[in-house]
């Protein structure tokens, strides 16, 4: 069996983006093995940092050894195929990730900022399970299982002891998020993990070769799923087989992009200003009843 390290395929995306389901998708190929958001791993250059943000400087060279180390040996576990990696976080770690694998095949993919509000809102409130702790730990080096073990702590005694409604953390920490966790309410934060992960991608991935990346659409890959499979294998080098395309046909719901309307529109439009940016950037409308909403808001609080 080969022990040279194959070019992994990095999956960048925000969190409830669709990733999960296009990652369990291509990790039916043959020749594709998932590695489910091993945060651990990434963090390993610094695990006591208070927020995701990583670059080039902190790839180190023993960094980079035991990174690639760590998906040599997943590849090797996994039959030798290529792996497949995919965790939320790295939208903030572009840079220190491609220094650490400058071969990399590189997909992102984004989704509207209201379903994504949406379903992290919902995250926010659930602590992480056993069974997710035990597979974040399984490949952390035992000299930082602490930094990990005090917050998992802390979300059990938030929901659990204190009954809080949501969590002190979650999700991706960009810089400042502690601050603003004190200062504004939740859906605004959320808002903001949105917009300032985008807004960093963007910047990062500007300065790749443009085939670098293939791009996609989350509300596209619902409307025509097997089609993007298909745009995503060619981009890898693969082929996408037969069993490929009709588990596609079966995960991928096209129902899910009007979550939002659970809130109330005027607490959408409120938060319209941390997104706007990004919205028009990815070409977002905003819908028609948070629109109507923005309408009425006072002149000094309109985008």
């Amino acid at each position: 069996m080969s022990s040279e390290l194959k070019p992994p395929i990095i999956l960048l995306g925000n969190s409830r983006s669709g990733t999960t389901v296009v990652q369990k998708v291509m990790s039916m190929h043959p020749d594709v093995v998932e590695w489910y958001e091993p945060n651990t791993l990434w963090l390993y250059a610094d695990p006591g940092r208070r927020h995701d943000e990583f670059d080039e400087s902190d790839a180190t060279d023993k960094v980079k050894r035991y990174v690639r180390g760590q998906f040599l040996k997943h590849q090797k576990e996994s039959g030798n195929r290529v792996v497949l990696e995919k965790t939320p976080q790295n939208m903030l770690k572009i840079p220190y990730v491609r220094a650490i694998f400058p071969e990399a095949i590189w997909l992102f993919i984004v989704r509207d900022p209201f379903s994504f509000i949406s379903s992290v809102e919902l995250k926010w409130q659930r602590p992480i399970t056993g069974g997710g702790i035990a597979r974040r730990l399984k490949h952390t080096p035992v000299t930082q299982l602490h930094h990990y073990a005090w917050r998992y702590l802390v979300q059990q005694f938030d929901k659990r002891v204190l009954r809080r409604k949501y969590m002190s953390t979650w999700g991706p920490r960009y810089k400042g998020i502690e601050q603003d966790l004190k200062t504004l309410d939740l859906l605004t934060v959320i808002a903001r993990q949105w917009s300032i992960p985008s807004k960093k991608a963007e910047q990062d991935l500007s300065l790749f070769d443009k085939d670098r990346v293939l791009r996609l659409k989350y509300e596209d890959f619902v409307d025509d799923p097997v089609a993007d499979i298909q745009r995503i294998c060619a981009h890898c080098g693969l082929e996408m087989t037969d069993g490929m395309a009709k588990a596609t046909r079966e995960m991928v719901k096209s129902d899910r992009k009007l979550k939002w309307q659970r809130f109330d529109p005027r607490d959408l439009a409120r938060i319209i200003p941390e997104i706007s940016d990004e919205m028009r950037r990815h070409g977002y409308e905003v819908p028609a009843e948070i629109a109507e909403a923005i309408a009425n808001l006072p002149s000094s609080e309109r985008v």
